[in-house]
């Protein structure tokens, strides 16, 4: 990581994932890791957030207290931004891990015909056809009457058997069970939850120098009949609102929002920026039946050189301002699986070296180029 140019990393301490504290002897150990290779840890992403808290289940003081626990733990520490995320059961969703690019690598890619007829015809949840159009469910019977026993093992292992973000694996039925405790949350339960979530959490972090940032959802819609309620612009005023205060902030994902065509990101970075505390740049090329794919990070469905000037004048207007946290934390989200990271036996999908560096050098060209040209045009 030194060796690409980055001056500080992203981390968490990912064995705790069951939603108990963390203990300081051990944040300060991987803070003190980090540091030995010349570089700093800021950055949390994250604390995952237990169940109960999302469904307002009999624990979920408990867990809130946890939280609040780390929280403080974490500022004792320096640490300053923590990205944190509220979508049900599933984190960020593929239906497609190797997905072959015209240049010969490998993308992300959620299909949206694939998922609907795995939800339809082989997960058969209770009443998942209300959920879908007649002409959603015949084109997934289409695709399914396609498959092979392999692409149902194949797709049921990339979307529950180990599902890519979480630590949490599942068979079939244990799946099913996990979304039978969000029968009867609707999306404006889901809301109030994480309104409550943050009531508490909030405050907490005020008092520690922390700044939360809820990363969207991923994709930016509805999985498996679950509510899902940070994902538009709308979604972001109503927790910005709940509490109103610079500590509640947003991870500013432009593959996650870039999804939806009705999100605006130019005018959502202008309208959000001051409470802006972390960024994830990545691209997708859209498709109009919601299917996506992780394009070039200078691709895709996203103007990326308007999002990144925004968020650099972002960043001038808080050094105007004297503003201590001026510089926004960024990390470039989702490369191409390309070169010889191609079939090695470690590799997290989206998260290959090659790609992302690839993905950082157009993004930094961009920010040095958008620089120099502001620069001439000054003088």
């Amino acid at each position: 990581m030194k060796q690409t140019g980055a001056t500080e990393v992203v981390s968490a301490l990912h064995r705790i994932y069951d939603g108990s504290a963390w203990d300081d002897a051990d944040i300060a150990a991987q803070k003190d890791a980090v540091a030995a290779a010349g570089l700093t840890w800021q950055v949390v992403e994250s604390i995952p957030v237990h169940n109960d808290i999302k469904i307002a289940g009999p624990a979920r003081a408990r867990y809130i207290g946890w939280y609040k626990d780390t929280i403080r733990a974490l500022g004792r520490q320096g640490i300053t931004t923590l990205c944190y995320n509220f979508m049900p059961v599933v984190d960020w969703t593929r239906t497609d891990l190797t997905y072959r690019m015209p240049s010969g690598g490998y993308a992300l890619r959620f299909d949206a015909v694939d998922f609907a007829a795995y939800d339809l015809f082989v997960l058969r949840r209770p009443r998942v056809t209300q959920d879908y159009t007649n002409a959603q469910i015949a084109a997934a019977e289409t695709r399914f009457r396609q498959w092979t026993e392999a692409d149902v093992t194949r797709i049921e292992r990339i979307l529950i058997a180990g599902l890519p973000a979480t630590e949490r694996k599942f068979d079939r039925t244990g799946f099913q069970n996990a979304l039978l405790e969000y029968e009867g949350v609707s999306a404006d339960d889901l809301r109030a939850n994480l309104t409550y979530f943050l009531n508490e959490i909030v405050p907490v972090a005020q008092e520690s120098g922390i700044q939360l940032c809820i990363h969207p959802d991923d994709p930016p819609f509805s999985l498996y009949g679950l509510p899902r309620v940070v994902s538009t612009a709308a979604d972001i005023r109503a927790i910005f609102a709940s509490p109103d205060c610079q500590a509640n902030g947003l991870t500013f994902c432009t593959g996650s929002f870039g999804v939806r065509a009705d999100n605006d990101l130019v005018a959502m970075v202008r309208e959000f920026a001051p409470r802006i505390h972390f960024v994830h740049l990545r691209n997708v090329t859209s498709e109009p039946d919601g299917s996506f794919h992780e394009a070039d990070h200078l691709g895709g469905s996203t103007d990326m050189p308007a999002v990144v000037i925004a968020l650099m004048q972002e960043q001038e207007r808080r050094k105007a301002e004297g503003r201590a946290d001026w510089h926004l934390p960024m990390r470039p989200d989702h490369g191409h699986l390309l070169a010889d990271d191609i079939g090695k036996a470690r590799i997290n999908p989206g998260y290959s070296l090659i790609g992302r560096l690839k993905g950082m050098a157009e993004l930094r060209g961009v920010m040095h180029g958008a620089a120099a040209m502001h620069k001439m045009l000054s003088t």
